[in-house]
């Protein structure tokens, strides 16, 4: 059975991997799990040696096979678990991710079945991150953020990537949840703001890095 920091460390580089990065650089891995870069070498090796990580020298690592089937495995249950506690316990959606991080270690694989069925085997989490299915398949779909996207076309939210409270918080007193209907009316980068009209028709001015952490796609 892995251990906690194995299975955090497995999760994160299926993280840190999802623009579709073959090789995650092991400054990022460290800084993503706040430890030193020797450390996060250190345990590297340790995973490579156990078959669940490749590691190439001054290149970076990547999952084996079996070292993505444990990541998926962590990353369903973190995200049902968030589902459960905002849509079942009713917990602030900016409150539940620091709860996961530790439930998701500690539920059995019998008891994540069954919370997938009482959910009704959701596709998202409340942040509209992709739940992995229980045969270890996860959407790739690729995305554009508010950043990115076409102007002046209506948009509707499917995912918002920032998992800070403050942020969650910010997103949902301004109306930015998943399934939110809007449109970029101006987008000014030497200014770098981008500003949004919602359905509501009020405008509201972001950041270019608050703008890339919100996913959108055009509304159907």
């Amino acid at each position: 059975m892995a251990t906690i920091a194995v299975e955090n460390y497995l999760k994160h580089v299926l993280l840190l991997s999802e623009g579709g990065a073959d090789l995650v650089p092991m400054g990022a891995l460290a800084s993503a799990l706040a430890v030193v870069p020797g450390t996060a070498t250190t345990m590297v090796k340790a995973l490579a040696d156990e078959g669940l990580l490749e590691h190439l020298p001054r290149q970076g690592v990547r999952l084996t096979a079996e070292g993505r089937r444990v990541a998926l495995n962590v990353l369903r249950k973190h995200r049902l678990v968030e589902t459960f506690l905002v849509h079942v316990l009713k917990m602030d959606w900016s409150r539940v991710h620091e709860e996961a991080e530790q439930l998701e270690h500690a539920i059995s694989d019998e008891v994540l079945d069954r919370l997938d069925a009482l959910l009704g085997h959701p596709q998202s989490d409340p942040h509209g991150d992709p739940i992995p299915s229980a045969h270890g398949k996860l959407s790739s779909q690729v995305y554009a953020t508010l950043a990115t996207c076409v102007a002046d076309r209506p948009l509707r939210i499917v995912r918002v990537t920032e998992q800070s409270a403050e942020f969650l918080q910010f997103a949902e007193q301004n109306g930015l949840l998943p399934g939110a209907a809007l449109r970029v009316s101006d987008r000014n980068l030497p200014a770098g703001l981008v500003t949004v009209r919602r359905a509501t028709g009020r405008s509201l001015a972001l950041s270019l890095v608050a703008a890339g952490k919100i996913l959108v796609e055009p509304e159907r």
